[in-house]
């Protein structure tokens, strides 16, 4: 499996050591990369297999990303070399810089569908890429499943929250999201958490709140509005819902309102009436005929142990839609 039947050479190489192993790092064609790199499958013969069946999907997923062209960035592949590859320097005066010849393959450690979509995405454009490695210059089957549970079972992702937060200049919905928490005149201003780490007083994170605003903006004329003109739309919407019931907004442990569930019934209920009270001539909301449309529902008992006890996930927050709307005399 590892035999190569022609040795390749891979050049402007930097040898170094990390813990005492050697290391290389470079950059391989996807041309050899196809040729020089294998995977050890979790039902190898050897039992010393460890790589879970490649997701088809998330190939495709990074060969569409690998499309959008030189802003396309991604992260080396980890390999292990396993003693198959030999470090030549190109001067004496500088031993750590060379090529590397390589008679045999290398295990892919980590990056296994990021050279899945390389090689969807070369076949479909014709393209060639240079992909960056790090490769230990050998570890044994051990040491290479033990850095392998390490990876996948160690690091954390930076979560939803965060990314929405590090998109908000790419993304509207991103950015006006990201406002909803950072405005002190927005009723979210001292509820949500932009890193997705819930405290206390701070339960809302900045992803509940983009998808809360993926409900309000569906299907909707406000959706071709600016960012600056929706984030406008989507404070004074939840700020008369705040007027309108200050203790149970306030109150996270009593009230359901401000639970996710709250929150998303919320948004789509404001799809409905923002739709209905918004005049396309001078892209505004009648605010005083939208503030009298929600007041029909000022009596409505949103305690954490009354009728919405029982509602849970999306399906109870459409159902609570649906009455509110219902008693506010607005319908789809």
């Amino acid at each position: 499996m590892s035999s190569l039947n022609k040795n390749i050479i891979i050049e402007n190489v930097i040898q170094t050591k990390m813990r005492g192993k050697v290391i290389y790092q470079s950059n391989i064609s996807s041309h050899d990369s196809t040729k020089l790199l294998f995977v050890k499958p979790f039902d190898d013969p050897s039992g010393k297999g460890y790589q879970r069946p490649v997701n088809k999907k998330r190939c495709q997923d990074f060969s569409e990303y690998l499309s959008i062209g030189d802003g396309a960035l991604f992260t080396p592949i980890l390999l292990n070399a396993m003693g198959n590859w030999e470090f030549s320097a190109y001067d004496s005066k500088r031993p750590s810089f060379g090529r590397l010849f390589c008679k045999g393959k290398a295990s892919v450690m980590d990056g296994q569908h990021r050279l899945g979509g390389i090689e969807i995405y070369t076949k479909e454009s014709n393209i060639s890429l240079n992909i960056p490695f790090l490769a230990f210059h050998w570890l044994d089957e051990d040491e290479e499943i033990m850095l392998f549970d390490t990876i996948n079972t160690k690091a954390k992702g930076i979560g939803s929250s965060l990314s929405r937060y590090l998109k908000r200049d790419n993304e509207e919905l991103s950015w006006v999201a990201t406002q909803l928490i950072i405005q002190k005149d927005s009723p979210f201003h001292e509820k949500g958490t932009i890193i997705g780490q819930r405290s206390k007083g701070r339960h809302i994170t900045l992803q509940n709140i983009y998808t809360a605003l993926s409900m309000l903006t569906k299907d909707s004329i406000v959706t071709e509005l600016n960012k600056e003109k929706i984030l406008l739309i989507a404070t004074t919407y939840f700020n008369i819902i705040k007027k309108m019931f200050p203790n149970e907004w306030g109150d996270y442990k009593n009230y359901k309102m401000t639970h996710i569930i709250g929150i998303n019934a919320l948004s789509l209920v404001g799809n409905q009436v923002i739709r209905k009270h918004f005049d396309k001539d001078s892209n505004n909301i009648d605010i005083n005929q939208m503030t009298k449309t929600l007041y029909k529902i000022k009596n409505v008992d949103w305690s954490a142990e009354g009728s919405m006890k029982y509602l849970k996930g999306i399906t109870g927050s459409r159902t609570l839609a649906k009455e509110l709307l219902e008693q506010m005399g607005v319908y789809n």
